[in-house]
């Protein structure tokens, strides 16, 4: 049986001001194709809903979107914010804690590696293009899923290392904000050549991990094949 592996999702209005669940097809696509049936995770949902459905999932994936609120990570900055939703900000916050003491996989992606770093008590660059750093851009166009902006260096000795079997990869960029200081229970496991830390994990979780890009538009890569089929293989007990 394929184990369920849930996916937070956004909440917006449609073109008839009618409220909807969002979600890019993509991540679903991948989890898919590594061997997983995808349920979408809305942000509607209270705190005893969270956890019956916590219950029922195998593992959970925390996807892209809009930014953390700033209080979250003490921080006083509001310009340039995008999509904030202090509800999805509240049902991802809680899951993840769920998850790490259950403990259960999870995955995280681009904001969702955000929420891992603030939800242990680390901090954001709340707008990188405003910050002092190197040359490369972080925030390319959202049609340029598939585009490689920049290398990322994977940590030797880390879990990531492990699964993808590369010591260097080039991955897509769409964020701008970006990790800062990195919560003491986490592991920095790549860095982009400005030194930006682009994954992270958890040490001694069953699979605690999180990206800064997109690799659910990258599953032509091998090694991008490797981290979603080892994600599920660890929802289904199998690592």
């Amino acid at each position: 049986m394929r184990p369920l592996i849930g996916i937070t999702a956004e909440h917006g209005d449609n073109q008839h001001g009618q409220p909807i669940t969002r979600l890019t097809e993509a991540y679903s696509r991948a989890i898919a194709a590594a061997g997983a049936a995808p349920v979408l995770i809305p942000a509607v949902l209270d705190a005893a809903a969270r956890q019956d459905l916590f219950g029922r999932l195998e593992a959970i994936v925390f996807s892209g979107g809009g930014d953390i609120q700033p209080r979250r990570y003490r921080s006083e900055y509001g310009d340039r914010l995008v999509g904030v939703q202090a509800a999805r900000d509240e049902l991802e916050l809680d899951l993840l804690q769920m998850a790490i003491a259950k403990p259960k996989p999870f995955l995280g992606i681009c904001r969702g590696c955000q929420l891992l770093n603030v939800g242990l008590g680390g901090t954001l660059y709340p707008d990188l293009p405003t910050e002092p750093g190197g040359p490369i851009k972080h925030d390319l166009p959202a049609s340029e899923r598939k585009v490689m902006a920049h290398d990322v260096k994977i940590e030797a000795g880390t879990r990531l290392a492990a699964i993808l079997e590369e010591p260097v990869i080039g991955v897509n960029s769409h964020h701008h904000q970006g990790l800062n200081a990195i919560a003491s229970a986490l592991r920095v496991a790549g860095r982009a050549p400005d030194g930006l830390v682009e994954a992270v994990e958890l040490p001694d979780h069953p699979f605690g991990l999180a990206v800064q890009w997109h690799p659910e538009w990258l599953t032509h890569q091998h090694w991008t094949c490797a981290l979603f089929e080892r994600f599920v293989a660890a929802a289904a007990g199998l690592h």
